[in-house]
């Protein structure tokens, strides 16, 4: 009978993984807050398959959730805040949403930094990200980053965190303000994430999107739910404004507003 336990195969550790592990590293000593939340979207995915019918297009998910983060940060500016080393609050006008794509399977998601994303519409933000999909380099703000990973080693990359973190100004020109991941895009059915934040003040975590009845015009219906995780670092963000970002949040990605062709956000 053939030996089955050596079955196996040894592949080298991505050297770009060591900035993800950095990323954890300090993430696992913030003070974050986790809110689960799940929202109606059965208006919007109606919409992007319609799209799809009509056109032949697929509309990125991803970007429209994008587009309606950054306008309800816009809407509730402190939530994006970050403290420097004078023990001051900076408080950024202008959103720019960190988007992870990937842009081969198996491989590390590309960090890509959707610039002033409160100022663009979704069909700005949806070209945008399907254009780093299609060609990684036409990303260029956040190679930098990730090359460090393969470059330099810890004690070097420690010292450049350390300095970004205390620097809103740099950190926000390498890493963007608020994040966005997702981890049940691919996957049928509810179901949240509880992911690590290492930098940023406030981050989005995209779960599953299940079917199940609730209510519509006083009648009960099969309609779809998307499962969010919303995380503050609570040493600068508050309950009450994460409670007011969070329903402009909902607001904005269950209207489907921000995918009429007539929508115009810039502000």
């Amino acid at each position: 009978m053939p030996d089955q336990t050596n079955n196996y195969q040894t592949i080298p550790f991505p050297a770009d993984r060591k900035v993800i592990v950095d990323g954890l590293r300090y993430g696992a000593r913030r003070h974050l807050v986790y809110g689960l939340v799940e929202l109606d979207v059965t208006g919007p995915r109606e919409l992007i398959r319609r799209h799809k019918a009509q056109t032949g297009e697929s509309l990125s998910f991803t970007a429209y959730i994008a587009t309606c983060f950054a306008l309800a940060v816009a809407a509730n500016p402190s939530v994006q805040a970050y403290r420097n080393w004078r023990n001051q609050l900076i408080i950024f006008d202008d959103v720019d949403v960190v988007v992870m794509i990937e842009t081969e399977v198996g491989g590390v998601a590309l960090p890509h930094i959707v610039r002033n994303a409160n100022r663009k519409t979704f069909r700005q933000i949806h070209d945008e990200v399907r254009l780093v999909q299609a060609g990684p380099q036409s990303s260029p703000q956040t190679g930098g980053l990730i090359s460090l990973g393969s470059r330099l080693p810890r004690f070097i990359r420690d010292l450049f965190y350390w300095f970004i973190r205390r620097d809103p100004h740099q950190f926000k020109k390498i890493g963007g303000t608020v994040i966005v991941t997702a981890v049940g895009m691919f996957a049928h059915g509810n179901g949240w994430g509880l992911g690590v934040l290492p930098y940023h003040t406030l981050g989005l975590l995209i779960g599953g999107i299940g079917q199940k009845p609730g209510a519509m015009d006083g009648r009960i219906e099969l309609r779809e739910y998307l499962s969010l995780t919303i995380t503050f670092d609570h040493d600068i963000v508050d309950g009450a404004p994460a409670a007011r970002f969070a329903q402009r949040l909902k607001e904005l990605i269950e209207s489907g507003e921000v995918l009429r062709p007539e929508d115009n956000h810039e502000n």
